[in-house]
């Protein structure tokens, strides 16, 4: 049996071991552990259960890397995707004003839609026919979007009639928690601490505790009963009770459509940079088994619309488990186990406050705007749209504005340089939506 499963994870072509993969997969876990605590934070924003999200996360955590490993034999861990459940929580549900049940249903039907484009090869199209240089322009907006929020969330930046943000009260304890925070994850990812983020988060709160700046409502003083922290039954609170039939009768197809394409260019980013660290893309730079991985991730998304949660995604975190030496579908495997024991676990914690939670979504935000390197700023053409981009996504407070000056641009700037004809068509199809999209708007 053991021979059997080595050789279907070609572990021999791969020239690893049992010992490296499982070592690979509790790498990644710890790197993205830090999720199980802000994307319930974040969500949570919403009205839905703290509880019922944490438990929702870990799950589809599990779910999905573990679909990533058996099908397509990648090291690729999944998990709720940090920026789209920014925007479930801060566009979509705060700022439009759509219950989150209805969110949810959108969630649902861009999984869907993920499904048959995958199916149908067009996913797999796309991928060809979208400039790379985007790509890293939209994981840097999403990056200074997140970076943003958590300024806000930590009050560090505050609200200013005058000049739109400020510096906030650097004298309250909670901004000093957050900045403590914030250095204490900038020193340990200086040291390459695997799980700085992790570390971080609950240092920055049991420091708090220390100083009275929180309430711990967790088992330890009686607050919560052992039983029910540990119930895993706590997701009824927020499983199937995604609403389907209203996102099809609102007006979800910017939702949607945003919630489709953020997740495609983060799958692509991370996709390229895991694989090519991994060294398992083919000579001509195609991705193996490209259908596999993004049936994975749209099934996982489904699940996660299901159970309670925004769009799953894989996660960049997985190079870690990648540099530890994993290069097959077991570390990915390795990792989703591990979230399913979190499932167990992470309800014993109780509710993280906003300003240990901050300082993650701060410093991932930076991890994030690092991939605007990859950028040519020499090229008009390209630095440009991806400008563009990357400041309209948090001065708008909304990734479908980046995404839409971008991509606009771009296409506008290749036809205007007669360079049209070197682009995909569906470049254009692109545009044409996303310009017919600004119509819309101004008509509304």
């Amino acid at each position: 049996m053991r021979t059997r499963l080595e050789t279907y994870f070609r572990f021999a072509e791969h020239q690893t071991t049992w010992r490296i993969e499982t070592l690979a997969g509790l790498t990644t876990f710890i790197t993205m552990a830090y999720i199980i605590f802000v994307n319930p934070a974040i969500l949570s924003e919403t009205g839905m259960s703290l509880a019922a999200v944490t438990i929702a996360t870990c799950l589809c955590a599990a779910i999905g890397s573990i679909l990533m490993g058996i099908l397509a034999n990648y090291p690729l861990a999944l998990a709720p995707g940090m920026g789209l459940n920014a925007y479930f929580t801060y566009t979509v549900v705060k700022g439009m004003g759509v219950p989150w049940q209805t969110a949810l249903g959108a969630v649902f039907i861009s999984g869907i839609i993920f499904l048959l484009l995958t199916f149908g090869g067009i996913r797999q199209r796309l991928v060809g026919a979208i400039p790379y240089q985007l790509h890293a322009a939209v994981a840097g907006g999403i990056g200074l979007f997140i970076a943003f929020i958590g300024l806000r969330n930590a009050g560090i930046i505050v609200p200013s009639p005058a000049t739109t943000v400020t510096l906030g009260n650097m004298h309250s304890p909670t901004v000093l928690l957050a900045i403590f925070g914030i250095l204490l994850i900038a020193i340990l990812q200086a040291y390459q601490v695997k799980a700085s983020m992790l570390i971080g988060v609950l240092g920055t709160l049991i420091v708090g505790i220390l100083f009275h700046q929180t309430k711990y409502t967790g088992i330890l003083n009686g607050a919560v009963p052992l039983w029910t922290a540990i119930n895993p039954m706590a997701i009824k609170a927020t499983a199937f009770h995604l609403d389907i039939r209203a996102a099809l009768h609102m007006n979800a197809f910017e939702i949607i459509f945003v919630f489709l394409f953020v997740d495609l260019f983060d799958n692509i980013g991370t996709l390229v940079a895991v694989t090519e660290r991994a060294g398992l893309i083919n000579p001509d730079h195609t991705i193996p088994r490209l259908d596999r991985i993004f049936f994975a991730d749209a099934t996982a998304t489904v699940l996660g619309s299901l159970a309670g949660t925004s769009t799953v995604t894989s996660y960049i975190e997985s190079s870690a488990g990648v540099a530890a030496g994993g290069r097959t579908g077991v570390t990915a495997i390795v990792t989703g186990l591990l979230f399913f024991l979190a499932i167990f676990v992470a309800p014993l914690v109780g509710a993280i406050p906003a300003f240990a939670t901050a300082p993650a979504l701060i410093l991932v935000g930076a991890l994030m705007v690092a991939s605007a390197a990859r950028i040519d700023w020499d090229d008009p053409r390209v630095a440009i749209p991806s400008f563009l981009t990357i400041i309209t996504i948090p001065l708008t407070y909304s990734i479908a504005t980046g995404l839409s000056f971008g991509i606009i641009s771009f296409a506008v700037i290749e036809l205007a340089t007669g360079r049209g004809r070197r682009q995909h068509w569906m470049l254009y199809l692109l545009a044409t939506l996303f310009l017919l999209r600004f119509v819309y708007i101004a008509q509304t």
